[in-house]
């Protein structure tokens, strides 16, 4: 079962405040002696108080902060009416139900952004959307879908498939000289797995299931995907397929296109799919490879066939600490080239690692003496610098031999790199704040911190020079603004590969003062990225291009590359009715 073993809630109601991440039970919140306590009981961080985060906040971007000035979120948020082809309208009520279709305000802003941070989400909060949806539709099986292509079709209408709505490349942005009228397929009704072929260890599921409720059903008949994003309770597999999705497993388990043998996707021309899922297959060119990253250009995906896996008999984490970063590195790189590469491994720098630290609650009793005889023995036994450290979270999954010769062996590799076990303990709790960190950006935010995170692929040569340099860049465009104190912006290793790894930054910075603090994260971060391209570095490693990254493909793929797949799209989809307009087709 994928952590955290949680029902992954997806209607409109469930999301808090309507837009912001995650869900409505959930969210950080400041207390009166100036700690701050996750609500809810969904994540291991609710619960407890939290007195280090804040007074680490100021420490990392150099400022104090008032905490009685928070920036005011507008109550009645402004939606543009809606644009109504009265002909697709009066026709799609004899094929829908009244509540597959909804023209309400509020369902159709939630629907018009995903979450990216300062183009989309601080727009709807804090200010307001260029552009809405006109309408959003709940397809319930392969003939709506089929029925509303054909509408479409007809009536010149726009269409726009929406998954988990987890998108951080604006990937749902409304295009802004889009003039027909715009319909948001919300997918989501469409999460059944309609069959289980346990020989063969595969399945078919429906395009809108989240990952959480995917591996919930699995569980029950003693399956798992072992596809385990970050947004795995939210995003859903037919958003995997078409951002080419990662998640942090994928060691052992595979990126989506290996999790994935066969695809249906539904476009103005017909269906596409290949007609029998194989293990694999040389039948020449293979359309089914152009749906991964299709960014919802092409097509509605409508299913998948995908590999399953026997429940791991053994599940264990465990964790690392370095004297610094490029240690951990070194260790990495070695790690990739053995037999005992575990399913997850993530390396973190030392200004990741004490936010982890900030977000850890107060040791009492013999807990706190246990804590400091650890910190003595590294700090000053060790001497390990604590402004120098960095830390591995490990996840070994399969059987019980096979996980103790992975531990084992992982073990002795790091003490040839100055790596210290930090416990199972330590390894399981950094692990598992991913799926609540998330909610930090929306807290912080009120507090006129702005922040996002971004990603890349680098071979091994380019990981000090990508991150290096984007440091340095961060803090010439931050001087430009004449803003007290200083970026924060730190990193971690989450994949590694045979020839390289993903870099995944966090970036921000404290925005009071400026008029437009979303323009300028934006052209900072666009900065940031084009950065990396000049290093070494890819556009994305599983975030996708959307729009936010549509500059970068020029330096990604040749003209004639480009030029054919506008060839591709004007021939699936000749009158463009899947209009979103990302990646090389972007405005």
């Amino acid at each position: 079962m994928a952590e955290p073993d949680l029902e992954a809630k997806t209607a409109e109601n469930d999301r808090p405040w309507g837009h912001r991440w995650g869900f409505s039970d959930t969210r950080f919140a400041l207390n009166d002696d100036g700690s701050v306590s996750l609500t809810g009981n969904r994540y291991d961080l609710a619960g407890y108080r939290m007195y280090d985060l804040l007074p680490y906040v100021e420490e990392v971007l150099n400022i104090k902060l008032d905490l009685e000035d928070r920036r005011v979120e507008i109550q009645n948020k402004p939606v543009p009416p809606s644009n109504r082809n009265k002909r697709f309208c009066r026709e799609l009520t004899s094929r829908l139900r009244a509540d597959q279709i909804s023209f309400d305000d509020k369902v159709r802003l939630l629907h018009s952004h995903g979450q990216t941070s300062a183009s989309e989400v601080f727009k709807v909060i804090y200010s307001k959307l260029d552009r809405a949806v006109d309408l959003v539709c709940y397809p319930e099986s392969e003939t709506d879908c089929q029925s509303l292509i054909q509408l479409a079709k007809e009536h010149d209408v726009c269409l726009i498939p929406y998954g988990g709505g987890t998108s951080v490349s604006c990937a749902l942005t409304p295009p802004e000289r889009e003039t027909r009228m715009i319909v948001s397929l919300d997918m989501r009704r469409m999460n059944k797995i309609e069959w289980v072929d346990e020989e063969n260890l595969r399945a078919c599921v429906q395009a809108g299931i989240t990952g959480s409720e995917l591996d919930r059903q699995l569980e029950l008949q003693g399956f798992m995907s072992g596809h385990e994003p970050d947004s795995i309770e939210l995003s859903t597999l037919g958003g995997w397929i078409s951002t080419s999705a990662s998640g942090m497993k994928k060691n052992r388990y595979g990126n989506i296109e290996e999790v994935v043998e066969q695809v249906t996707m539904i476009t103005p021309a017909g269906e596409l799919k290949h007609l029998h899922p194989m293990p694999r297959s040389s039948i020449g060119m293979q359309p089914q490879s152009l749906f991964f990253g299709s960014e919802g250009n092409l097509g509605l995906i409508t299913q998948a066939v995908i590999k399953i896996h026997a429940l791991p008999g053994v599940k264990k984490y465990g964790s690392l600490i370095f004297p610094n970063f490029d240690l951990g590195v070194q260790f990495l790189h070695q790690l990739a080239h053995t037999a005992f590469v575990p399913a997850s491994i993530r390396l973190v720098d030392n200004v990741q690692f004490r936010f982890g630290q900030a977000l850890k609650p107060r040791a009492k009793g013999l807990e706190a003496k246990i804590d400091r005889l650890k910190k003595f023995y590294v700090l000053k036994l060790r001497r390990f610098n604590p402004h120098q450290m960095a830390a591995t979270t490990i996840v070994m999954e399969g059987s019980r031999s096979e996980v103790k010769f992975q531990e084992s062996s992982i073990y002795a590799l790091a003490k040839k790199f100055q790596g210290l076990p930090g416990g199972a303990t330590n390894g399981r709790r950094g692990y598992l704040l991913t799926f609540a960190i998330a909610y930090i950006r929306d807290f912080l935010s009120d507090f006129h911190i702005v922040g996002e995170t971004f990603e890349t692929s680098v071979p091994w040569s380019k990981i000090s020079p990508v991150c290096d340099a984007v440091v340095k860049k961060a803090a010439e465009q931050y001087a430009k603004l004449g803003l007290p104190g200083k970026p924060y912006v730190s990193y971690r290793v989450t994949q590694v590969y045979h020839t390289g790894v993903c870099i995944y930054f966090m970036f921000g910075f404290y925005a009071k003062g400026l008029d437009d603090p979303e323009k300028a994260f934006s052209d900072i971060e666009h900065s940031l990225r084009q950065v990396i391209i000049d290093h070494g570095g890819s556009i994305s490693h599983h975030h996708g291009v959307g729009k936010i990254r549509k500059d970068f493909m020029k330096d990604t793929l040749s003209p004639s590359s480009i030029e054919l797949l506008k060839d591709i799209k004007r021939s699936a989809d000749p009158k463009n009715v899947f209009g979103i307009r990302n990646n090389v087709l972007a405005e």
